[in-house]
């Protein structure tokens, strides 16, 4: 068996890995990085730049669909499945192969493919398929195995049609009909996506919940705005789910109908992802876990209790966005690299974003923890876009955005948006929340005319004036109507 000693092994080469890696390598060469399946992010493969592709073509045949509003008569709009999904997979495999180029110039010493187990808290042993397995002592490890779809157990009775999120990327055509389980950021995206393309879908949640949405006047006016392309219900009674000759039939309690069957092609398991600590016998790492299976660690250091083991990315279920993996790579590459001295990293403000349509965003606190910070003593502003300047000129014209900030001080704590633009928007605010700005103070900034930002500094005004200090700012141009 070959043997191995290395300053620090990281297990996984996602974006936390690859962060990590280029952290570590800085300080030494002492390095290795176990990969237990394949190269290419879970980003580039499955995630976000394969469902944007899909989204891009859904957005496209909308726009088309939705021509005459402006005066512009474009025929009979044909959606041809199999090109819409050859492009997809083409332009995929372009950013994974990407992804996969930048890891093979690494040494080859610093990179193993295998699965790799805790022996001890020093050692892992990782399982080879074309050679000997090798063992590795490592001074200290780096955890970044990343995540994978969860499938309820009821899901399973559609067999051969029940898919995740990584296989409708393989698909050569569009089906037909999908049922969508779980209306979070992915069901929502993908679900959305396929409406867009002719494909017939029904939404099923459970608990109320629509995507990310913490604020209820949000989630009430997306839940109506979705209604209005595809049925999605949130708190679904499905009473029974089968293969039959014709697909999957699921029966269910419609809130008017009562007890109906309907039969979908297809059924996408779009309900949460599960870390992969499971599989690393990490119950020989020494450290202290949590209920789920996850070590107990400090999100400042990405450290594991008190010992020399580090968690990053979607491994650790904090939050599973390509960006805060890459912070939490950096974070703990360089507190692996720098041990024994650990030092807490830079954690930017909270920023999440649904490339739905309208556009879902979270900046900073939400409204529950504003309330739980601020011991009620806070102001909320909003904007309707369904009659802003700008979006109404866009046929855009529909969402809701609101602000929080804490009375007293006026200091910006956060917003939520359902609204068009919001990735622009959300930016702009989450910069404000990382600069602790006050509510007067972004009201100083300026604002063109006519962007969707003026519906942003409509809410601002309004929260302005709900707050106990500041001065009301100037009106600036107000012939264009309300919301602008």
């Amino acid at each position: 068996m070959e043997k191995r000693d290395v300053d620090v092994a990281i297990i996984g080469s996602g974006t936390a890995g690859l962060v990590a890696y280029q952290r570590v390598r800085k300080v030494t060469d002492r390095v290795v990085m176990i990969e237990a399946d394949q190269y290419g992010t879970t980003c580039a493969r499955v995630g976000c730049m394969p469902s944007k592709l899909l989204i891009a073509a859904a957005d496209s045949a909308h726009q088309m669909a939705n021509a005459s509003l402006f005066g512009v008569t474009a025929g009979q709009v044909r959606i041809d499945g199999q090109a819409v999904m050859s492009r997809v997979r083409r332009e995929r495999d372009q950013f994974v192969e990407g992804v996969i180029r930048s890891v093979e110039k690494l040494p080859k010493e610093h990179r193993v493919l295998g699965h790799a187990r805790f022996v001890d808290p020093h050692r892992l042993m990782v399982e080879r398929d074309r050679t000997s397995d090798l063992e590795i002592q490592a001074e200290r490890i780096i955890i970044a195995t990343g995540s994978r779809s969860a499938v309820p157990k009821m899901l399973e009775e559609a067999r051969d049609r029940l898919v995740i999120n990584d296989n409708i990327f393989e698909w050569q055509d569009l089906p037909d009909s999908v049922a969508v389980f779980g209306p979070g950021v992915i069901g929502l995206e993908l679900g959305q996506a396929l409406s867009r393309l002719g494909v017939r879908v029904r939404m099923f949640g459970i608990g109320g919940a629509v995507g990310p949405i913490r604020d209820d006047a949000i989630r009430d006016y997306a839940l109506e705005t979705f209604n209005q392309e595809f049925p999605l219900d949130p708190d679904a009674d499905v009473k029974h789910l089968e293969r039959t000759g014709d697909g999957v039939a699921i029966t269910y309690r419609h809130p008017e109908q009562g007890q109906i069957t309907e039969t979908f092609d297809y059924v996408l398991a779009a309900t949460g992802r599960q870390p992969n600590v499971d599989g690393l016998d990490i119950q020989n790492a020494g450290v202290d876990l949590e209920d789920s299976g996850v070590p107990s660690f400090d999100r400042y250091t990405m450290r594991c209790g008190d010992s020399h083991i580090f968690i990053a990315g979607d491994a650790n279920q904090l939050k599973p966005l390509l960006h805060e993996a890459a912070d939490e790579g950096r974070i703990a590459g360089d507190n692996a690299a720098a041990y024994p001295e650990v030092r807490a990293g830079l954690r930017r403000t909270p920023l999440a974003i649904v490339f739905t349509d309208p556009q879902i965003a979270s900046v900073g606190l939400t409204l529950d923890e504003v309330d739980e910070e601020c011991k009620g003593c806070f102001a909320v502003g909003e904007v309707s876009f369904e009659d802003q300047g700008r979006s109404l000129i866009m046929g855009k014209n529909w969402g809701l955005l609101r602000v929080y900030a804490r009375q007293g001080t006026g200091q910006f704590l956060g917003a939520e948006l359902f609204a068009p633009a919001a990735e622009h928007m959300a930016h702009l605010l989450a910069w404000s929340v990382q600069r602790r700005l006050t509510v007067s103070e972004m009201l100083e900034m300026p604002f063109y005319h006519p962007v969707v930002e003026e519906g942003l500094r409509t809410a601002l005004k309004q929260l302005n004036r709900n707050l106990s200090i500041g001065q009301e700012p100037a009106e600036g141009c107000m012939e264009c109507g309300p919301g602008v």
